[in-house]
């Protein structure tokens, strides 16, 4: 009978809605709070918990007091052994990095968690490449290789690991960025060390991977596609990226690289938006979105930029998506479809299906999304 360790970090994910882009300190969570931000982990901990209870797989689960997982083992029909409790109300990197030490001690046989990208490496700094782990996506910033591509692949790959089908482990690499260098539209992504992960290719989301200086002169000629035939009196959702970057240049606008900005009338109406404000502004408003996939992972929603949430996309619809991307950055997914992973099932399913994709002046490609 395996050991399964379960560590939540109740608070990741909870500045995407509002567009703080992470929770990394109090004072941010404080802020994320004040705006009305809403816990993600626990519901998505249970999408994962759910999978594995129904595996039927005999197995004896770990895990702290309360929020930290107890609460959302026990709701998904599990007895857990409890190794430990939060500090304070308020959980900490360093109640992770406990329960995480504790868990080695323990010596149990994988450690699942629910985090982001601080999450992980708060996992490194106690356990090392000790324990073999798999991360279930909750947090804002994700650009680790260590997590499944949604809470639902998590529980399959946890199921397959407790019952022996899958025996290749290998080491992930451990990303993550400054939070205040950020939020002022710029990206250091940092190695910080090697987690072990059960390896099932399907299963798993791919490191993240920043676009090619060579892929400007692309990005200008779907800028110019995307400009040239925009509506009048109609709102423009400008999701963040580089890509999306140079339509907001083709327009001389100033823009949010990491954020989400409004356009109408190919005027600026809005800058870095969140959820709430972005629901405002475009309620009884024709609404098209602008929106990138994530290099290298292929996620289109769910992965740094919350703000479109499953809420928005249903005021805009299926059919006001538009998307766009360089041929290569389509090329590197070898044929995976693209992600949505919005914490909704039902927006999932409904955005499934094949789209026209925009990859150059007078160009597009038809390519499927799935979840």
């Amino acid at each position: 009978m395996k050991k399964i360790g379960l560590i939540i970090n109740p608070i990741a994910g909870m500045g995407g809605r509002v567009g703080l882009k992470g929770t990394d300190g109090q004072n941010i969570l404080d802020k994320a709070v004040e705006l009305g931000a809403i816990p993600q982990s626990e519901t998505r901990t249970k999408e994962a918990l759910s999978i594995l209870r129904k595996s039927g797989s005999d197995l004896i689960l770990l895990t702290s007091s309360g929020k930290m997982g107890e609460k959302a083992a026990r709701e998904c029909g599990f007895t857990p052994e409890i190794i430990g409790s939060p500090s304070g109300q308020d959980t900490t990197s360093q109640d992770t990095k406990n329960a995480a030490k504790t868990m080695l001690e323990k010596k149990v046989d994988l450690l699942l968690f629910a985090g982001g990208d601080g999450t992980a490496r708060d996992i490194y700094s106690a356990v090392g490449s000790e324990l073999i782990v798999i991360g279930i996506p909750t947090g804002v910033k994700i650009h680790s290789a260590v997590f499944a591509l949604n809470p639902k692949s998590a529980g399959e790959l946890a199921s397959l690991f407790v019952q022996d089908r899958t025996q290749n482990v290998r080491e992930a690499e451990v990303m993550d960025i400054d939070e205040e260098e950020f939020r002022q539209g710029h990206l250091f992504a940092k190695l910080y060390g090697y987690l072990k992960i059960p390896w099932e290719r399907k299963l798993l989301q791919r490191l993240k991977a920043g676009s090619a200086v060579s892929e400007q002169v692309v990005h200008e000629a779907i800028a110019h596609e995307v400009v040239q035939n925009m509506e009048n009196n109609c709102c423009y959702i400008i999701g963040p990226g580089t890509t999306t970057r140079a339509v907001m240049e083709k327009l001389n606008l100033s823009n949010t690289l990491l954020g989400v900005d409004l356009v109408y009338n190919k005027k600026l109406t809005g800058k870095d938006l969140n959820e709430a404000q972005l629901i405002k502004k475009i309620k009884g408003q024709k609404t098209k979105l602008l929106a990138t996939p994530v290099g290298g992972q292929g996620y289109l929603f769910g992965r740094g930029n919350q703000q479109i949430s499953h809420e928005v996309l249903r005021i805009i619809g299926k059919s006001n998506i538009q998307i766009i991307s360089s041929k290569h950055k389509l090329n590197a997914l070898r044929g995976r479809p693209l992600q949505i992973d919005t914490g909704d099932k039902e927006t999932d399913e409904k955005l499934c299906g094949y789209y026209r994709i925009i990859t150059g002046y007078n160009e597009a490609v038809i390519y499927k999304i799935s979840f």
